[in-house]
């Protein structure tokens, strides 16, 4: 029998095991299966985006336990740091990736709470798990697009006379979300070109960047001086830092913020589920192979630029207020800096432009089912996109980024929301397969006898972050320097609890419509599909 004859049975063969998956969760194939598993992980790999979380958390690490904090963990395991962050990460990943396995379907992280949790808890964890996705998803649209905007503006100061300041930094991002906002409601056709150059851009691109950087710096910084140098930057305008006031170890604790945020996104692989051949094994290796390789190509990057600081006084009190541009400057020149910088401000754009776009479709979804005022539950029947849900999450994010007016830890504090919104949605339906493992029919990919100890480890990771990512980061805490974040987070907290049990017990049933359409194999993803079968009578 000809090779290509054999590939193809055997193509087939794996199909025809993927739609008898999903036809055993009730579920009928619909979306055409035509995304690898290289694909699958191509696109987690690119919203995670090293680079997004490198660049534009750079100063934050420096100065919060400076090179040692930021490397010595990825080798060390006993330092609370950057590896323990990729362990504890990959753990949460290792649970996510059996639940995926297990209902290989398009549904984000309140579906599947819904879908494993026992019927009469399944609206409570739903409602409780969208809200704290809702608020990380707008969350982390802030974190990357006002990092843009710091990093627009610091780069423009290279070569005039330029002046960053809050108000024009603010002026920037809102033109980096009216941009986002644009493409994604009247430039859907484009998304599709631009995600395919996001990934050349963040494997290609960031690898060529950081081989650079390294092989043309005129002398490289000490192997102690990178692994062991502490350096305790969180006290302002000179008073002593957490180090002196509390402990090194505090400051170690609080500098691990920089890897946890970076890397986020990968259940971008789950909801590609549905689309990727023989999902049920590729989709969990997605989840797992991007947060492998954005560890490892994370450290990578951030070694290079570290060992590439030509002068560690000068890089962290840069007159350009910004490491990595100040280590391009002294590396190439001002011309070669920008022209770098430029490369990683494009890398950022993309980024920013997809977590909106994940934004408004989870929204979307969100509103659909009720929580959201049935305003936001319409699509434009032009564009066939969900254009209210995406001004609504550049509205929201915009908002978040206001308190940069008057707070010099604005990014830092939206950085952390969105970590702790993001990482406590993705951990409650493994709560809940920990708590009710009886209802968690598992898939090819499972863990075992690991199961539920997996589980229990990244449950309780989750939880310490949470209470990490809350404390004060600068000394002394004033009205410049409070981390807003507990109370951005208790906020979310007191009204998905609270009116849940005022008023939203007594008519939110959850997803229901989402099942039922995925099991009628409706592209549940697709803003507008659903309410037109409906209309058309085409749902049971």
């Amino acid at each position: 029998m000809p090779v290509s004859q054999e590939a193809g049975r055997r193509a087939s063969k794996i199909e025809i095991q993927d739609e008898n998956r999903l036809a055993e969760l009730g579920y009928k194939q619909e979306l055409k299966r035509d995304w690898s598993l290289i694909h699958n992980f191509g696109v987690s790999f690119s919203i995670i985006s090293v680079i997004t979380g490198t660049t534009t958390l750079f100063s934050y690490g420096l100065n919060t336990g400076g090179p040692g904090v930021m490397t010595t963990g990825w080798i060390v395991a006993i330092n609370t740091n950057n590896h323990t962050v990729s362990f504890f990460t990959f753990l949460v990943g290792l649970s996510m990736a059996e639940i995926v396995s297990a209902i290989p379907t398009s549904g984000g992280p309140y579906f599947w709470a819904a879908m494993l949790a026992p019927e009469k808890h399944a609206a409570f964890f739903s409602w409780i798990t969208g809200w704290f996705n809702f608020v990380g998803q707008f969350a982390v649209t802030t974190g990357i697009s006002f990092g843009l905007a710091g990093l627009i503006s610091t780069t423009a100061t290279v070569k005039n006379d330029y002046t960053p300041t809050a108000g024009k930094t603010l002026a920037i991002y809102i033109a980096i979300l009216i941009s986002h906002g644009i493409l994604n409601s009247v430039g859907v056709h484009l998304l599709k070109y631009l995600n395919n150059s996001s990934i050349i851009l963040h494997s290609l691109g960031v690898g060529s960047f950081a081989i650079a950087v390294v092989a043309a710096a005129p002398k490289h910084q000490s192997a102690s001086a990178v692994f062991s140098h502490f350096y305790d930057g969180t006290g302002a305008d000179g008073t002593e830092g957490w180090g002196v006031r509390a402990s090194p170890a505090y400051v170690a604790i609080c500098g691990i913020l920089l890897s946890q945020y970076t890397i986020t996104g990968f259940d971008a692989s789950a909801h590609l589920s549905e689309e990727t051949r023989n999902a049920s094994w590729s989709a969990p290796i997605g989840v797992l192979t991007s947060i492998g390789c954005s560890a490892v190509f994370g450290f990578f990057l951030l070694l290079c630029l570290l060992f590439s600081i030509q002068d560690f006084d000068a890089t962290i009190n840069s007159v350009y207020e910004q490491p990595v541009l100040q280590i391009l400057v002294d590396i190439f020149g001002a011309n070669g800096a920008i022209v770098l910088m430029t490369l990683v401000m494009v890398c950022v754009w993309h980024c920013g432009l997809f977590s909106m776009t994940s934004n408004s479709r989870m929204m979307f979804a969100f509103s659909r089912d009720g929580a959201l005022p049935k305003f936001f539950d319409h699509v434009d029947k032009r564009f066939r996109s969900p254009v209210r849900t995406i001004w609504l999450a550049a509205f929201l994010s915009f908002c978040l980024g206001l308190p940069s007016l008057g707070s010099t830890v604005a990014f830092s504090a939206a950085t952390s929301i969105a970590t702790i919104g993001l990482y406590l949605s993705y951990t409650t339906p493994i709560l809940i397969a920990v708590i009710w493992p009886d209802n968690f029919k598992k898939g090819p990919f499972n863990l075992g006898i690991f199961s539920r100890p997996v589980g229990v480890l990244a449950c309780l990771w989750v939880g310490f972050i949470t209470v990490v990512f809350c404390l004060p980061e600068v000394n002394p805490v004033d009205s410049q320097t409070l981390n807003y974040t507990p109370v951005a987070v208790g906020i979310v907290a007191v009204w998905s609890f609270g009116t849940w049990f005022l008023w939203a017990r007594r008519w939110f049933k959850g997803p229901v419509r989402q099942i039922e359409a995925e099991r009628a194999g409706v592209p549940i993803d697709e803003p507008g599909v659903l309410e037109e079968m409906e209309r058309e009578g085409k749902l049971p």
